[in-house]
């Protein structure tokens, strides 16, 4: 996958999310998906390379940056709770929009529950498969 069909999958996957809306709060280069105005999706060019910088649970975001190359710590985000992720072997519509859907359920499972739009605990969870 290329890195405008990286952007393209991890954005049509972001807007079909309950309540999900697109900001640019640092100007027109950078794309902000957030959810009861908290950030769980951030879209930018990094010299040259499109990337998609998702929330992710510290254990799981360990783990995927061992098992894929173009996972790398969240740019310009704290390095234990963000991802970054770049287009390359191994990165499929699949995988990105498991990733963008761990992202906004994370940030979802913090907000106070009147404003959560779904329940983060089972909302996209019956179509995951196992990593």
């Amino acid at each position: 996958m290329n890195g405008s069909a990286l952007h393209k999958t991890a954005a049509d996957c972001a807007e079909e999310l309950p309540g999900a809306q697109l900001e640019h709060p640092f100007g027109p280069d950078w794309e902000v998906y957030k959810v009861r105005g908290k950030v769980f999706m951030l879209m930018t060019d990094v010299p040259g390379r499109p990337v998609v910088i998702l929330k992710a649970d510290p254990g799981e975001a360990h783990a995927l940056r061992e098992q894929y190359s173009h996972i790398t710590p969240g740019y310009h985000m704290n390095k234990k709770h963000w991802i970054t992720l770049e287009s390359g072997e191994g990165v499929d519509k699949k995988l990105i929009e498991e990733l963008v859907t761990d992202s906004y359920r994370l940030v979802v499972s913090h907000l106070p529950r009147a404003e959560r739009p779904v329940d983060p605990h089972t909302y996209g969870t019956g179509t995951r498969a196992a990593r």
